[in-house]
């Protein structure tokens, strides 16, 4: 293959000459180039000796560019516009990808936030930001990228794939001691308001008909309208929760939360929902492939 040389002057010389003929002063070139007159001076002397020929006329208050100097600089001026027009977009702080995800407030606050860092370590090229809510979405005009819903996974139109089956274990604090159902009675309830969409919700109502229970005490203790507050109450040592066992793995393996009796109840499952325009959208792939990961086992109870 032949190769060839570019054989130009330097291109520090061509720039000086290039802003002094566009300013038609030595001293505008070099208050544009951060340099000063007298390196202007000598940049274009260089380039007029390399030349063999006179560029510029010296004037007592300005210089004029020679023949040889007006068939050079529109040459220069549009091979510098054209550089610059196409370096400027790559000198551009790269646009970032924002993921809107959308997801019920106990998903953000028990699954999500403690392994957001682990999303961003992965795709440092995406911006995550979480929306809590457990209201139906309208994607086209919430500008909400995906969804986390938790129920039966009937959305219309909508595109869902199924994340997480759900079960729901009394739990609470090993501070407790609870050993037996029979001991709930010396201890608080934990209540948290269910979605009015979900019909026969997994609550203290069902438990106490699954465990065969013939005292009518569901109802009582204290009912938050937040799940997470449940969760953190049931932490504290504030009564007995029956909470959902894969939004509280993380506090049962490190034993602040016990698991101290049964039986388990199953629950409603989590579903990532999103348009079906999107379903391969790299970010959506990538969201999909790290949700995969970080949710618990889906059929494991507390006791597995």
């Amino acid at each position: 293959m032949d190769h060839y040389r570019r054989r130009l002057p330097p291109l520090s010389a061509l720039r000086a000459f290039e802003a002094a003929a566009r300013h038609q002063s030595f001293r505008l070139a070099a208050a544009e180039l951060s340099v000063t007159s007298t390196a202007v001076s000598h940049q274009i002397r260089q380039l007029e000796a390399l030349l063999g020929v006179t560029l510029f006329e010296r004037q007592v208050r300005k210089v004029v560019l020679t023949a040889e100097g007006q068939a050079l600089f529109p040459v220069l001026r549009d091979s510098f516009d054209a550089m610059t027009a196409a370096v400027a977009p790559l000198l551009q702080p790269k646009r970032r990808r924002m993921l809107t995800v959308s997801a019920t407030p106990a998903f953000v606050a028990r699954l999500l936030i403690p392994r957001i860092a682990d999303f961003q370590t992965r795709h440092p090229e995406l911006d995550l930001r979480l929306h809590a809510s457990t209201q139906p979405i309208d994607f086209a005009t919430q500008q909400i990228d995906a969804a986390i819903r938790y129920g039966k996974g009937v959305y219309r139109d909508l595109h869902s794939e199924h994340l997480l089956h759900t079960r729901f274990a009394p739990l609470c604090s090993p501070r407790l001691a609870l050993r037996t159902p029979e001991e709930l009675v010396q201890h608080p309830l934990l209540h948290f308001q269910w979605q009015p969409t979900l019909p026969d919700p997994p609550d203290w109502t069902a438990w106490q008909r699954k465990a065969g229970s013939t005292t009518s005490q569901a109802a009582r203790g204290i009912t938050f309208s937040d799940e997470t507050h449940a969760i953190d109450a049931a932490i504290a040592g504030q009564g007995v929760a029956l909470l959902n066992t894969a939004l509280v793995r993380d506090e049962f393996e490190r034993g602040t939360l016990v698991a101290p009796f049964g039986p388990e109840l199953d629950g409603f499952d989590y579903y990532l929902v999103h348009p079906p325009a999107v379903a391969n959208d790299p970010a959506i792939g990538a969201l999909r492939a790290w949700l995969q990961e970080i949710v618990p086992p889906s059929e494991a109870g507390m006791n597995s």
